[in-house]
């Protein structure tokens, strides 16, 4: 990478930093949490409008600013680390991603320069988004009569998806798996979650029309590309609260004092945040690896999207859970952040899936090792 680009991502990055740090408070946070509107209207038109930032990946032909996923993954990264409540991952990397994935010229250019000014908010409907591994949910069913498509079914713990105005929807039709945008209105159920920073609702269909996106039966495909992008996205985001807890914790070592000293001067209390610290860092590194990848469509994207996965969702809940134990008995307390951030590692690290499923995933895509290839060639002996 050219001294140029990382001077480029620097900036982007305390220009991001200091957007939030001006316009972004724990209080509204609270009031997000409260009220159950996922953001501050206002906060993000000028983030994703004014400052252009939720136009990044997308091409400049459907208003988008022709960047990569490597920028996307810095501003996720800052919003992370200010906890920032927005549809942003929703709008900008699952429904985005999706609609690039689709290869659907036409809806492309009639959704994406909505979602890429931020006057459009969307988000994608299907089981895989919240966790669930394939077959563990009902499907929902598209149908087409005289031309036109409705679904049918449900999808439970879709983020964003009672304030997005366009909902993708991965469902099954009678050639497979395909992608529709939603034209009618699903029943929306808000749904109470762990994590009140990261809105999830329940969309129900019932002959909701619908258009589909893309091919019939390239659904699988388009969902495959979109996971491998929100998986690196959403570590990048894991990384920035990683990175925020550490400071959070260093901050009170430097000024609590107990038994006459400050805490952060015993060996117990340096030794987490030195390993807090190494878990961030190495967050950060993975997730910024993965970005770099997925910019230059590695071949090796699916396999790295889920040791990104693996590793940044283990590293930001460790972190998360150090800050609460250096704070002592007020970081359990409601008034105390700390919770705030412990909470989101959570919700995150169950978001597309657990590291359980993410490893067995790298199972299925790695090739056995010379030991195995040994064993079996002994065991056939």
């Amino acid at each position: 990478m050219t001294d140029e680009r990382e001077q480029d991502l620097a900036n982007l990055r305390e220009m991001v930093r200091d957007f939030l740090g001006d316009r972004w408070s724990e209080q509204q946070i609270r009031d997000v949490m409260a009220d159950g509107t996922g953001g501050d209207a206002a906060v993000w038109g000028r983030f994703a409008g004014d400052l252009g930032l939720a136009s990044l990946p997308f091409p400049e032909e459907y208003g988008g600013a022709g960047a990569g996923w490597t920028e996307v993954g810095i501003v996720l990264e800052e919003a992370g680390r200010a906890l920032f409540c927005s549809p942003y991952f929703a709008s900008v990397v699952l429904g985005g991603a999706a609609l690039l994935a689709s290869g659907d010229e036409r809806a492309c250019a009639r959704y994406l320069p909505g979602i890429a000014d931020g006057s459009r908010r969307a988000t994608l409907a299907a089981p895989e988004v919240a966790g669930y591994r394939p077959g563990d949910q009902p499907r929902v069913t598209a149908t087409r009569m005289d031309g036109a498509w409705t679904l049918d079914g449900h999808v439970a713990q879709v983020v964003d998806g009672a304030t997005a105005e366009l909902v993708l929807v991965v469902a099954e039709t009678g050639a497979g798996t395909a992608l529709f945008a939603v034209t009618g209105e699903p029943a929306r159920t808000p749904l109470t979650t762990l994590d009140l920073t990261r809105p999830l609702a329940r969309l129900d269909f019932r002959d909701t029309p619908a258009e589909l996106v893309g091919a019939e039966g390239a659904g699988a495909e388009i969902l495959a590309r979109v996971l491998d992008v929100a998986a690196i996205a959403l570590a990048a985001e894991q990384a920035g609260g990683a990175a925020r807890v550490v400071e959070m914790a260093v901050e009170y070592a430097k000024v609590r004092r107990q038994f006459g000293a400050l805490i952060g001067s015993f060996q117990a209390v340096k030794h987490k945040c030195a390993e807090m610290l190494m878990l961030a860092e190495g967050a950060r590194a993975t997730a910024r690896t993965a970005l770099d990848a997925l910019d230059r469509d590695d071949p090796e994207v699916p396999l790295l999207a889920r040791i990104t996965g693996v590793y940044c969702s283990d590293a930001f809940v460790r972190c998360a859970t150090e800050n609460i134990h250096v704070h002592g008995g007020i970081g359990y307390t409601w008034e105390h952040p700390a919770h705030l951030w412990f909470k989101r590692a959570q919700g995150s690290r169950l978001l597309l899936g657990d590291p359980a499923s993410h490893l067995e995933r790298i199972a299925e895509l790695t090739e056995p090792s010379g030991l195995d290839e040994l064993t079996t060639e002994a065991a056939t002996a």
